[in-house]
């Protein structure tokens, strides 16, 4: 009880502070420059909620109405039933009225003409700022305190504050960007409703024709996708799969070798690849002229279409699948193994029907995780599509190009994301009702069993092709940033390093490299995003793995959706929902830091997850037991085994907020340029040069943060350290 008070009490004190010390509409200058401090009672736009309606605008009055209520419930009503359910009412209330008069009243009044006849004229307001926005999350936490009074969730506020911070955010910045962007498809130009666009579109031959299995035509948009998103996902999870084992269960010599190769795709922009990919494949590449010289077979175009957007993603996403298997791959108990072949299995047998079956939350994760990132790649289909686009690119020209049909692109928006709930659907029926728990609290003392002769040669193999056909095409990359002109003229320069990266001295370091502003910008946003969308992440994936509440399901898609969604849809949604009040951010860092949170959270989600579905619950239930609350419970039980996902989140998170285009393409500003955004520019002005310089940079920057990422997190620990009295166990030859 005396602890719900406490708790109680410092919310309350926020919502003070909110209302008392911070101006409640947007500071334009930025709220962290702090020069709103030396302004805020001469100009009425700063001044705190408490003094807002003193300018006229009553509309706060009913917040601060209900903030007196709070404070009158925590005085007169004593922890239980009855002071929840009035927690809960207040909560709701205080949300739903800032999330009416935000979207009704505007910076000159009404936003819609019968609200205005209704009412009469009525002062405008800026966007929300930090006390409307620290508000908002008091009403949210007020919702799960009183719930936690009414015994939800067995009392366990944390649980249930995490539960529903994380529903806010996700309403903020994956549903009402979507809302915002479906809501423009049914208006016409003068903002008036019509579903005729709508209706036109969505029958269309050129999305669902099947004439390609007839041979009368091609196939359209829709199926194009589906076809190319299934052997993306198969292909990413299988060499996925082989880069884990190998590195996991082989003697191949070069493993931190194959670990570095197996990273560096994912650490490029997708167009640079494609460039490289069209300078040793596409029709006056050199392979392509070597063989057509030595077989005097003309292969033509084949690179552009399917085939070469197929290639580039298995090099793009293959590191992905890795990323998530090699943790699940390695949380295999090596004490199953040894039982097995003591049981007198053979390594294969072992294999079959041991390790391969364990790994199936690894596997299915992989596999939905390929399959979204090949349905949202943006980058690739635009260098290789050639004339067989993909859904993201009509998506893209459909909102850009000269036809500008945002109805249209709100249609194939929804196919796309039907693609994706069907395999979101498949993946947890598959693996519903199923255990694959190995992780428990007893010591493991053994070690992996070696991958048997009949997998380790094939497999083996294959990574070492793979891994030559990614050096090769990395080669390309930085033999272009040392040539005058790639493809054309070929004496070796560093002009191109030093225009990009020049640094002079005048009385001081003078960054006089072009690209050294959209450098520092990237790398800042960068390194804030990361480590928040692998908090958040991982944070979902142990509420959805370990805790029970209503609308679970319904919780874990959503979160995916975000991740589903083509990188342009996500850009021009956000543009079109925050250019204007309630929350206005285009411009800023903050639209681009949650832009990468909310876009590569999933991610962080799947892997958590997957790693987590291998952790005995017991390991929680006996923290909890010894008097630890959540909290604690996932600070030192949780977190120490899920190192290898954390490090996942954390790579995958910083390099694709600094590899993402997409997205970016429409959220950049001239004060906050991103290095994609820059490269973009210079490909398209013919700077090749200074353009793979640029990346070939970036890609060493992020090659020294992922290994410092490395050093912080560390490696997980499942079997007891060697001892001079107990010496570590050796994997046991046992004849395959």
């Amino acid at each position: 009880m005396i602890r719900d008070n406490h708790r109680l009490d410092y919310l309350l004190g926020l919502a003070l502070a909110c209302l008392l010390l911070v101006p409640w509409y947007r500071v334009r200058s930025g709220f962290f420059g702090f020069e709103w401090v030396a302004d805020i009672f001469g100009n009425d736009d700063l001044w705190p909620g408490l003094a807002v309606p003193f300018a006229g605008r009553w509309q706060v009055l009913p917040v601060l109405a209900l903030v007196a209520l709070a404070v009158l419930l925590r005085l007169r009503a004593r922890p239980g039933d009855r002071r929840g359910r009035g927690l809960i009412l207040i909560g709701v209330a205080g949300l739903a009225w800032m999330l009416a008069e935000g979207l009704s009243i505007g910076m000159r009044g009404w936003n819609w003409g019968l609200l205005e006849a209704t009412f009469g004229d009525i002062n405008g307001q800026p966007a929300f700022g930090a006390g409307a926005v620290g508000l908002a999350t008091v009403f949210t936490l007020l919702i799960a305190f009183g719930f936690t009074e009414r015994g939800a969730l067995k009392g366990d506020a944390f649980v249930a504050g995490m539960i529903a911070m994380l529903l806010l955010l996700v309403a903020t910045f994956v549903f009402y960007p979507i809302v915002s962007m479906f809501t423009g498809a049914f208006q016409d130009y003068d903002g008036s409703f019509t579903a005729a666009g709508v209706l036109k579109n969505l029958p269309d031959p050129k999305i669902w024709s099947l004439s390609c299995l007839t041979g009368s035509g091609s196939c359209g948009v829709a199926w194009r996708t589906f076809f190319l998103a299934c052997c993306t996902a198969t292909g990413t999870t299988l060499l996925g799969l082989a880069f884990a084992l190998v590195a996991t269960r082989t003697g191949f010599p070069a493993k931190k070798g194959l670990r570095l190769l197996t990273v560096l795709p994912i650490i490029t922009p997708p167009f640079v690849v494609g460039l490289a990919l069209t300078m040793m494949l596409g029709r006056a590449g050199f392979v392509t002229q070597w063989i057509e010289a030595i077989t005097g077979l003309e292969l033509g175009r084949w690179l552009y279409g399917l085939t070469g957007i197929w290639i580039a993603q298995m090099l793009s996403f293959t590191p992905i699948s890795f990323l998530v298997l090699i943790g699940v791959v390695g949380g295999v108990s090596p004490s199953m193994e040894e039982a097995s072949q003591t049981l007198r299995a053979d390594r294969w047998r072992t294999f079959r029907k041991v390790s391969l079956p364990l790994m199936a939350p690894g596997l299915a994760n992989s596999f939905l995780i390929g399959f979204i990132e090949s349905m949202a790649d943006f980058g690739n289909p635009l260098v290789l599509g050639g004339s067989g686009g993909v859904l993201s690119t009509e998506i893209f020209f459909s909102v850009v190009g000269a036809q500008h049909d945002p109805s249209r692109a709100a249609v194939l928006a929804t196919v796309l994301l039907c693609f994706t709930l069907s395999a979101f659907l498949a993946q947890r029926l598959w693996l519903s009702g199923r255990n694959f728990a190995t992780v428990s609290g007893k010591g493991d003392g053994g070690r992996h069993a070696l991958l048997p002769r009949r997998v380790a040669w094939p497999v083996t193999s294959i990574v070492v092709f793979w891994s030559l056909f990614t050096i090769a095409v990395y080669g390309m990359i930085l033999f272009g940033g040392f040539v005058k002109l790639w493809g054309l003229d070929h004496s070796l320069t560093f002009d191109h390093y030093v225009r990009a990266f020049g640094i002079s001295w005048d009385g001081g370091i003078v960054w006089a490299g072009v690209a050294w502003d959209s450098f520092w910008t990237t790398m800042k946003i960068a390194l804030i995003a990361a480590p928040l969308t692998a908090a958040v992440g991982l944070l979902t994936a142990w509420l959805i793995v370990r805790q029970t509440f209503p609308g679970k399901a319904a919780f874990e898609f959503a979160l995916m959706m975000s991740f589903a969604i083509p990188g342009t849809v996500i850009g021009i949604s956000y543009i079109m929902a925050f250019n204007l009040p309630p929350l206005q951010m285009t411009g800023t860092a903050l639209i681009l830091i949650f832009c990468f949170v909310f876009r590569n959270m999933p991610v962080g989600v799947r892997g958590g997850v997957a790693a987590m579905a291998q952790i005995d619950g017991s390991l929680d239930e006996a923290s909890l037991t010894l008097g630890a609350n959540s909290a604690r419970t996932m600070r030192r039980v949780v977190l120490p085994l899920l190192r290898p996902a954390i490090l996942a989140a954390l790579v995958y998170s910083f390099v694709r907020a600094i590899t993402s285009i997409s997205a970016v393409i429409f959220l950049v500003s001239a004060k906050y340029n991103m290095a994609t955004a820059y490269i973009v520019g210079l490909v398209e002005n013919g700077e090749y040069g200074v353009a793979i310089a640029y990346s070939s940079a970036l890609i060493v920057v992020m090659i020294t943060v992922i290994g410092t990422f490395q050093l912080l997190v560390g490696d997980r620990r499942l079997q007891r350290p060697a001892t001079p009295d107990t010496p570590a166990a050796k994997p046991q030859e046992v004849p395959a």
